[in-house]
Formats: C-alpha cells, structure tokens, sequence
C-alpha cells in the first residue's frame, strides 16, 4: 500500500513539474511563442511569462503546442491566435497594412526632428550674421588692448 502511494506521489510530482504550459515541443513551437505575448496583462513574451498561476499561460502554450503537433504552418498558428485575442497577442506589430506605421513612424519622426534642429540652428547662424556687430569706442578697444597685452607680459 506503501508503494503505490509512493508512486502516486512520485507521478503527482512528475506531473507538476512537466505541466505543458513550460515544456515545448519543439524549437519551432518556442519560435513561435517568442512572437506572442502572454494574454493576462504582463505584458512579456508568451515563452518567458513567470507568473504564478498565471491564468492564460497554460491554455496559450497547450494550443501552440497542439498546433505545432499538428503541423500547421507559422502563419497560420499565428493567424489563429490573432482571431482569438486580437492583434494584441503579436509581439511585434506586422510590417504590412496599418502594422507598417508602427515601424515607419519613429523614423519619420527623429528625421523631421533633426530638419527643425537644423532650420532653426540656419535661422539664427544667419542672425548672428546679419545683426549689425556693436560699435565700440576707440578709447575703449585701445584700453583693452592694452589690457591684454599686460596680462600676456604676465
């Protein structure tokens, strides 16, 4: 009687330690899951969510897991969990459609950014220029030369 509670409890701990919502498959199945974060709001990659009974872990992983076994394409495993829970299961937004501008929009950005910084460092390089220098006596530049040339003697 012993052993078989014994072996119950050997199970039980097997079991808890290999729960699918940690094994993988395959190294395609975590491919896939680094694409995809993890639906309870943690906002981290589907593969690296930690969470303590984390609620959609293990029926995220369990269906990645079922699909990859099943051998269904990237595309479409992905695709499926996009119809599930949106486009917001997607680590990285898409580079086509709508997705492009999440990706174009920093650059565009920092480039108009640097094209004010330059007209504006244009417009007063001009300015300084243009503004007429300030009229100093003659009396005063003399006495500053000579000024300098005391300190230089120094």
């Amino acid at each position: 009687m012993k052993a078989k509670h014994a072996s119950l409890l050997v199970l039980a701990f097997a079991l808890a330690l290999g729960s699918p919502a940690r094994a993988q498959q395959t190294e395609r199945a975590k491919a896939i899951g680094d694409r995809m974060l993890c639906m309870c709001g943690c906002n981290q990659v589907l593969t690296q969510c930690n969470h303590v009974g984390c609620p959609s872990l293990t029926s995220m992983m369990t269906e990645l897991d079922q699909r990859v076994a099943r051998n269904e394409s990237d595309d479409l495993t992905l695709q499926a969990f996009v119809q599930e829970y949106g486009e917001k299961v997607l680590a990285a937004p898409r580079t086509q459609g709508f997705g492009l501008t999440a990706w174009v929009m920093p650059i565009v950005v920092v480039l108009v950014g640097l094209m004010v910084i330059w007209m504006l460092l244009e417009r007063w390089r001009k300015r300084a220029i243009a503004a007429p220098a300030a009229h100093v006596s003659p009396e005063l530049l003399a006495r500053a030369q000579h000024e300098s040339s005391r300190e230089d003697d120094n």
